[in-house]
């Protein structure tokens, strides 16, 4: 039986103290690392140390050091949040009961998304307490470092793919410690939005975390963007230290210790500036192929049937695309019509989103795997600027986290139907992660896509 007194659960590193919320038990701000910072920026990540007595577990801990989000203009605004130290910390919530039952519940592992340069998941748009009450589930969200803290490609000097061994050492910190939390370390989903879907397909494929991945949720994953060439990291990474000013060699690394975060930063957003292409998605720094959890493409992957036997739900938004190009502009380019607009943007939407998706499914479902395809229709009632059911606009229906976004153009008032179809998706996801499958939607086998709204 788990080591619980009340609100207070026995980790590896040390006892913490969550909050009760409703139904939900919820601990926020746990370390399932050491903080990057000193000779441990840009670094592996390292096994967190531990405390004495009880860590108060009731408050996230601070994003990973990040830019603005280029999707503010979709999601609406979020002031900085972030500070190097204490940033590898995981979110667990639970339903209040879980942590005294004997019987272990499933486990959703959740990542989140912002182009692997930014997002936190302590952010309450992804509070995971409503889908955890919801789906009787333990469901876990991380931080993982992201931008040049994350992808900065010097394998040399042991700088390789930091963000990807951050969410290695996520599932490392559940196998040996969500028992405490009601939860089954041999039933784990791993699934995320956006980056998180990407990062959860390469750790269901990595030799060395594949084991711990039981099945996936994998939201709008961008497909089309293939894991960064090695060659290009490292025109990537050499522009940078041009940028700071910084020598190649191993007194990179000890520079690159010593400036203050502000300035590795907004060299970043410079090299952003100078590497931004025409109908590009692909930020400058990404995780790179060959290098740490990313030892092959997600195509190579499903050749060598590395997805065999494991339950996925893959799914994307309607309208992807508009979060990265501008719609009015493009009715600009194309005298003002809306028809050539729309085709662009189902064109990119189908090629950046859709499409990796569609050949993932089918790969999936002829393989007699069991497969689950959804699309995600529903738009703002007021869609001034031509959104649609664009990238991300699924989120506050999963979380039912509405009133975490306030004045979202994306989501724009919420309705009673929107409430309804938000327990729908929740409800759904919830049977997936429970069971491996959903009773009431036919598998992809029969080329079946469940339509939300």
């Amino acid at each position: 039986m788990p080591n619980v007194q009340g609100q207070i659960v026995a980790t590896a590193t040390g006892s913490i103290k969550g909050s009760i919320e409703g139904d939900a038990l919820c601990f926020r701000g746990v370390p399932y690392a050491a903080s990057p910072v000193g000779a441990l920026r840009f670094a592996p990540p390292r096994r967190h140390a531990g405390w004495a007595g009880v860590r108060d577990a009731a408050q996230a801990g601070p994003s990973v050091p990040q830019g603005p989000s280029r999707l503010e203009r979709v999601m609406g605004h979020r002031a900085a949040d972030w500070n190097e130290d204490g940033c590898l910390t995981l979110n667990v919530f639970c339903p209040v009961a879980a942590t005294s039952e004997q019987t272990p519940r499933p486990v959703l592992v959740w990542f989140h998304g912002g182009g692997f340069t930014s997002g936190s998941g302590g952010w309450d748009w992804y509070d995971g307490s409503r889908l955890a009450v919801l789906g009787d589930t333990v469901v876990v969200t991380a931080n993982y470092r992201v931008g040049p803290l994350g992808y900065l490609y010097l394998p040399e000097l042991g700088i390789d793919n930091l963000g990807c061994q951050d969410q290695r050492a996520v599932l490392d910190w559940v196998s040996d410690n969500i028992a405490a939390f009601g939860g089954d370390a041999g039933k784990v989903t791993v699934g995320g939005q956006s980056a998180g879907a990407y990062s959860a397909m390469s750790l269901a494929v990595d030799e060395q975390t594949r084991p711990r991945v039981s099945q996936l949720l994998l939201q709008s994953g961008p497909w089309g963007l293939e894991p960064q060439p090695q060659q290009d990291a490292v025109a990537s990474t050499e522009a940078y230290l041009g940028l700071l000013g910084a020598p190649n060699g191993p007194d990179a690394a000890k520079m690159l210790r010593e400036l203050p975060v502000d300035r590795l930063l907004a060299a970043y957003r410079d090299l952003a500036t100078q590497r931004a292409r025409p109908g590009s998605v692909a930020p400058p720094m990404y995780p790179v192929l060959g290098g740490a959890g990313v030892g092959r493409s997600w195509r190579q992957a499903l050749d060598d049937d590395a997805l065999l036997g494991k339950a996925l739900l893959i799914g994307t938004t309607r309208d992807e695309a508009t979060a990265f190009f501008d719609y009015d502009r493009i009715k600009d380019i194309t005298s003002q019509q809306a028809s050539p607009a729309h085709v662009f943007i189902e064109a990119q939407t189908d090629l950046i989103f859709r499409g990796g998706a569609l050949e993932i499914a089918r790969h999936h479902a002829v393989g007699g795997n069991p497969t689950y395809v959804y699309q995600f229709d529903r738009r703002p009632p007021d869609d001034p600027s031509g959104l649609g059911a664009t990238h991300c606009c699924e989120l506050p229906f999963l979380f039912g986290t509405f009133d975490a976004y306030p004045q979202s153009p994306m989501l724009g008032a919420v309705a009673d139907a929107d409430h309804t179809l938000s327990r729908e998706f929740t409800t759904a996801i919830a049977e997936f992660v429970t069971t491996a499958a959903v009773d009431s939607w036919p598998t992809y086998v029969t080329g079946h896509i469940r339509h939300f709204g």
